[in-house]
């Protein structure tokens, strides 16, 4: 069982920042995959960044250039920078993390959400 705690969100000015935070925690072995999703209402669901355990980073394009996903000292934990927020970056947050736990089974686990408000 894997669990993941996230913070860091709330309500902010366009073009300000926000950090947001993933922390997982339980019976892992290894992660290959840590990303952050967001959701607005009436969207899907769409990845915003990712990062491998090989260094390999991905962005969305509308977020290329104002966020930075990094991976935390302990090796579990993953961040989201987010500089020159914009309202549509408005929606709910989740990280998202894939490995194996520590009896060699798959696992991909999410995280339960953060409120991301960016005000115009």
């Amino acid at each position: 069982q894997v669990q993941l705690v996230e913070s860091g969100g709330g309500l902010v000015q366009a073009g300000g920042s926000l950090r947001l935070s993933c922390a997982a925690s339980g019976s892992i072995f290894s992660i290959s995959t840590m990303c952050w999703y967001r959701q607005a209402p009436g969207d899907q669901r769409e990845l915003v960044a990712a990062i491998t355990s090989g260094g390999y980073i991905n962005y969305a394009d509308s977020v290329k250039g104002r966020f930075t996903i990094s991976r935390g000292n302990a090796k579990n934990t993953v961040y989201l920078q987010m500089n020159s927020l914009k309202p549509e970056d408005t929606a709910v947050y989740y990280c998202n993390l894939r490995g194996l736990t520590d009896v060699g089974a798959d696992f991909g686990s999410w995280g339960q959400g953060t409120q991301v408000t960016v005000s115009s």
